[in-house]
């Protein structure tokens, strides 16, 4: 994860595969507003627009604007981020995904 809102936002369309216009019909943020959240030279959102993109891509504001997440607690810390990524995976997945990736799991411990 990045260090600031810009490069967080942008990590997560990528890693979601959201384009800018897509995120601005979820969001109902004008895509010029969005384009300049992402620029180099970017402009950080009103807590107002961050809360909706937060909520559209489903993820914390922390989490954007920090590059972290405490709803982890103290585990947060430990976690590398292969590991935060793994878990952000799967907390996207069924009910019914998760049993599978737990019997999968189950097999690498005989």
């Amino acid at each position: 994860m990045g260090t600031n809102f810009r490069e967080n936002l942008r990590s997560e369309l990528d890693f979601q595969g959201i384009a800018v216009k897509e995120l601005s019909a979820k969001t109902k943020i004008p895509v010029a507003t969005l384009d300049c959240y992402l620029r180099t030279r970017s402009t950080e959102p009103s807590a107002e627009n961050a809360v909706k993109i937060a909520r559209a891509l489903r993820v914390s504001v922390e989490y954007l604007v920090l590059g972290e997440d405490t709803k982890y607690g103290s585990q947060q810390k430990t976690l590398n981020r292969d590991m935060q990524e793994i878990i952000r995976w799967i907390e996207k997945f069924t009910p019914e995904q998760h049993k599978a990736i737990l019997r999968l799991l189950t097999t690498f411990n005989g």
